[in-house]
């Protein structure tokens, strides 16, 4: 039996049997704001290459009323089991088929998600497709090479708004919103948006005339906070960008982006209708991270109109490419284009989403960034830090290998050649070859064929005088974690390496060269006879993906002015060393906290500070020896309140600094001061205590039995909204009872009613580092019900539950055992068996870095 699976061999079979015309799609929603199902009737038209022939086509859904192929009546029972409908005796050339079924509304984020809004009790509906759920709305043949045309025809009540893939008609008489045809693409990016959103529209306006329609739509309880000038100016931003770098005109008739509630990821790509999670849509103060956060989302997605819906890839194999190319490009928009806010955003790239790559790097599960995906259950779990992050940032090395104009007039061939098709890497890697004119055979080997990350470290020679005389970056290329596939190997770098001395207390660069390494080790004449700068960065302007180590002058120099680095990237680089370092037990977690404290005060990048901030929270509750993690935590907390005391008034840095407190406040003075910033009665300057503040702090005041559930319900009346009644069902299971935590552990493990969103509220809060003991009883209890939960709930909800309630606070060899065990003895299927691995192995690297502070602290 199939279920809802399908293997890449069976895509490959059905695409050489058929090439799909077009859908007809008719749905009636006029039910939706009751929910159960409503009927969705699939008109599909397509060619088949063989007369004869047998194929499917893919279909989840409560009942099927119909099935007609070629005019001719099947046998519903006889055709529909699991997630398919067969289809026997194809006709030779053209052929149409007709299902009629009862589709079902969800609230995991799958299909046609359903969200009734407890403000104005409306029903809000969005489709999410990707990788494989068009087919839980409508009959689909569900992968990314069979291209057709789409026609949806939308029975909506009276007063809603439906926004699809083409532009939005008028409002109709009937309520029958009747849409024109799609060009050709993939199901996954087709889309349907129904409700009675808020709409703000725009246009771009290109040169030569080009004007393309701009929308932009959330609900109206989220009205009064869409800062809809600033998305539109950056949306403004990136047409203009891509369009200028890929040479080819925005491909689709208008670009709306819909702010939709209870979304699982960022956003989604769908052709002319991004969708994009409302959390986006800011209630409260933030800082500029999250603004600078939003755009690169809002990049990203505009991107992929080019790279993922105009050209797609032929199979999941090349979703890191997908991916990849959308954050690489989003990422050189920010720091390259011309009014940019966000210049520095190799800085930010460098902070988090090379830490997020090299972190996924090291676990059991690394693979090369080309992944195996052999079947859909492979590709569910691939959404990751290779497939992301280190597919970029091998990108940005690509493009710092063939230079930036190579790069770009490749992609610009790609696009000309590939348009509303489909590819494989080697029609990328083939155009780049051609305008660059190196071979790409190696690199591509290499880089995206094999796992791991290498280590450079320089060696240096220095004479009396302090004048170098020898230089070479020392390459290595550790062992692959336990269990992970294929061997450690060496790859060719393009690198630069930045010298940098004091001046007047300040880390300034005062040289830098480029340069190839490979092999072992790599000869730098180029620096010999300067004099020994106070630091040598390896892959300064980070052009490489590798981990970097600094020799002892230069560890010295930056553990004494790390914060002294005039620019923002070596600070980042630094920063990001040194918590690899920790994470590798290389740095023992005590002097990881001591590096921060002191150099934290002198970061000005905002996006980094608050990285620390997670950091030195996850080090100190995570892999501090447990005897010390105490004194770290007092020391921390002091620290923060000290900061947020100290910060501007009203600045980012200050509500930073006021979360990190709340994050971590412990002692009873702390916490009464918290309860007294949250009633009002003690107040820092500037420092707005607003809505979602409000809730950080009472959720740890909950957390810490300071506060109970009458202080719960009566913040939620002062904010009757879906995100309250995410927050207080946070701050519920957050509660230090027994009590609590069962009631919390019954609602997502035993139920199943939780929408998506709720239920990660719920984890979130379940899962306290200051509630071990309390939590110990539930290891035994999830390997006791993860299986279940993976065989019975939608992936979305299962991987919440087999990710988010793993015992990772359960530091020990027991739980490793524990795991081990039930990876012996359940047979789980390999998603599954990948995911619980992952978290195994945070618990393997917890044990490490514990026993390195011990010893540090001894």
């Amino acid at each position: 039996m199939p279920g809802t699976n399908l293997t890449r061999e069976e895509a490959q079979q059905r695409a050489q049997l058929l090439t799909v015309d077009s859908y007809e799609i008719e749905l009636d929603l006029g039910g939706a704001q009751e929910g159960g199902t409503y009927p969705s009737v699939t008109t599909v038209r397509f060619q088949s290459a063989e007369a004869g022939a047998e194929t499917f086509i893919d279909l989840v859904a409560p009942a099927v009323h119909e099935v007609v192929l070629n005019g001719k009546a099947l046998d519903v029972a006889a055709v529909f089991r699991d997630s398919r409908i067969t289809l026997p005796h194809l006709l030779a050339g053209a052929n149409e088929l007709r299902v009629v079924a009862d589709c079902a509304y969800t609230n995991t984020g799958e299909g046609l998600h359903r969200f009734v809004d407890p403000v104005d009790e409306q029903a809000y509906l969005y489709t999410q497709f990707e990788v494989p759920d068009a087919r839980r709305v409508f009959a689909s043949f569900e992968q990314p090479d069979l291209k057709a045309t789409f026609r949806f025809t939308v029975t909506a009540p009276e007063g809603w708004t439906v926004i699809s893939n083409s532009p939005t008609p008028r409002a109709p008489a009937d309520n029958v919103w009747r849409f024109e045809p799609t060009p050709r693409i993939s199901t996954y990016i087709t889309a349907l948006i129904v409700g009675p959103y808020h709409a703000v529209h725009s246009s771009y306006e290109g040169a030569d005339g080009q004007s393309v329609p701009l929308g932009i739509y959330c609900r109206p309880s989220l009205a009064e906070f869409l800062d809809a000038d600033a998305i539109f100016d950056v949306t403004r931003q990136g047409f203009t960008w891509f369009q200028e770098k890929f040479a080819y005109d925005y491909p689709f008739a208008k670009y709306d982006q819909l702010f939709v509630p209870e979304f699982n990821a960022g956003a989604m790509e769908n052709a002319g209708a991004v969708t994009i999670r409302d959390q986006y849509v800011f209630r409260s103060k933030v800082t500029d991270a999250s603004y600078e956060t939003r755009a690169e989302t809002i990049l990203h997605e505009l991107a992929h109109m080019w790279f993922g819906d105009l050209v797609t890839m032929e199979w999941w194999n090349d979703l890191w490419l997908n991916e990849s190319f959308a954050t690489y490009t989003s990422i050189a928009c920010q720091a390259y284009a011309e009014g940019s806010k966000w210049p520095h955003a190799w800085t930010t790239f460098a902070n988090s989403m090379k830490t997020w790559a090299y972190r996924q790097d090291q676990l059991p599960s690394t693979h090369p960034i080309m992944a195996d995906i052999r079947d859909l259950d492979d590709v569910l779990v691939n959404f990751d830090g290779i497939t992301y992050a280190k597919g970029a940032s091998v990108l940005k090395q690509l493009v710092a290998y063939v230079g930036q104009d190579a790069f770009f007039k490749g992609v610009q061939a790609y696009f000309k050649a590939h348009a509303f098709g489909n590819t494989r890497l080697s029609d990328l890697l083939g155009a780049l070859e051609e305008t660059s004119g190196r071979d790409l055979t190696a690199w591509s080997k290499a880089w995206l064929e094999t796992a791991g990350i290498n280590i450079l470290r320089p060696e240096i020679e220095t004479d009396a005088s302090g004048a170098i005389t020898a230089f070479a970056v020392r390459q290595e290329a550790p062992a692959l974690p336990a269990g992970a596939k294929g061997e450690p190997v060496l790859r060719p770098h393009r690198i630069a390496v930045g010298l940098y001395d004091l001046t007047d207390g300040k880390l300034v660069r005062t040289d830098r060269i480029e340069l190839d390494i490979d092999g072992g080790l790599t000869a730098v004449p180029e620096l010999t006879g300067l004099a020994r700068p106070a630091v040598v960065l390896l892959n300064d302007d980070d052009l490489s993906y590798a981990k970097v180590r600094l020799d002892e002058v230069s560890l010295a120099n930056v553990t004494a002015h790390l914060g002294d680095f005039t620019e923002s990237l070596p600070r980042a680089l630094c920063w990001a060393s040194a918590w690899d370092m920790t994470r590798d037990g290389e740095l023992a977690t005590r002097d990881y906290l001591a590096l921060v404290l002191s150099g934290i005060g002198k970061e000005s990048d905002i996006g980094v500070v608050q990285s620390l901030h997670r950091q030195v929270k996850l080090a100190v509750e995570l892999y501090a020896d447990p005897a010390w993690r105490e004194e770290g935590l007092a020391t921390w907390t002091e620290a923060t309140l000290e900061h947020l005391r100290a910060a501007d008034p009203g600045s980012d840095h200050q509500l930073a600094w006021a979360r990190a407190f709340a994050a971590t406040a412990r002692t009873e003075e702390q916490l009464t001061y918290l309860s007294a910033l949250l009633d009002g009665s003690a107040e820092v300057k500037g420092l707005a205590v607003d809505t979602e503040l409000r809730w950080a702090f009472l959720e740890r005041l909950v957390a810490t039995g300071v506060a109970d559930e009458a202080a719960v319900a009566a913040e939620l009346e002062r904010d009757k909204t879906a995100a309250g009644e995410r927050h207080a069902a946070t701050a519920r299971a957050a509660r230090p009872t027994a009590q609590a935590k069962a009631e919390a552990w019954a609602s997502v493990v035993e139920g199943d009613s939780l929408p998506n969103a709720v239920q990660e509220a719920v984890i979130g809060g379940f899962v306290q580092t200051d509630q071990r003991e309390l939590l110990a009883p539930y290891t035994e209890k999830y390997f006791a019900a993860v299986k279940e939960v993976w065989e019975t709930r939608s992936h979305e909800i299962a991987q919440q539950i087999a990710v988010g309630l793993y015992p990772s606070l359960q530091v020990s060899a027991e739980t490793l055992a524990a795991t081990d065990a039930w990876l012996a003895s359940a047979e789980p299927n390999a998603a599954l068996r990948r995911l619980v691995s992952e978290s195994r192995a945070g618990v393997e690297r917890a044990l490490r870095a514990q026993a390195a502070d011990a010893a540090a602290g001894a």
